[in-house]
């Protein structure tokens, strides 16, 4: 058993050390917002934070995350209330929705450590999270947008 605390709840895990966190979170918490992009670390639709930092949790170990404190898109706002959130839907952000979560808790990540970034360094800090339908112009009004709701 792998005890970590995932959104605010401790739990404990009956998986193999180097079960993928992604698959933790998806099979054994059945928490389906953190999705399985390419499974390779390279799209960035499993990001999660580990304690406070965003991860692709396809490549994160569970072993890793043992003792730390995990936050999925569950997590970020019971009723998605999060300036994100709300700002993602203002902007008119989702088309298909796939890396939306991935794209939030990275977005998230960025806010907490800044909360007034400019638009440099809001493509910077998301540079590596992949949006198959090129939203990009749109993401980063929506995190424009949430920096003045903070």
């Amino acid at each position: 058993m792998i005890e970590l605390n995932v959104n605010g709840k401790q739990v404990a895990i009956a998986a193999e050390p180097d079960t993928p966190l992604l698959w933790a979170i998806r099979e054994h918490l059945e928490l389906t917002g953190t999705k399985y992009g390419c499974g390779s670390g390279f799209c960035g639709a499993c990001a999660v934070h580990l304690n406070g930092k965003a991860v692709r949790s396809c490549q994160t170990p569970l072993a890793q995350a043992a003792g730390a404190s995990v936050t999925t898109i569950e997590g970020l706002s019971p009723d998605s209330s999060h300036p994100l959130q709300k700002a993602w839907i203002a902007e008119q952000v989702p088309q298909c929705g796939y890396c939306q979560s991935g794209q939030i808790m990275k977005a998230a990540e960025l806010l907490e450590r800044n909360p007034n970034p400019t638009r440099e360094e809001i493509v910077s800090h998301m540079n590596g999270i992949l949006c198959r339908c090129g939203t990009y112009n749109r993401i980063i009004a929506a995190i424009e947008r949430a920096s003045g709701e903070g």
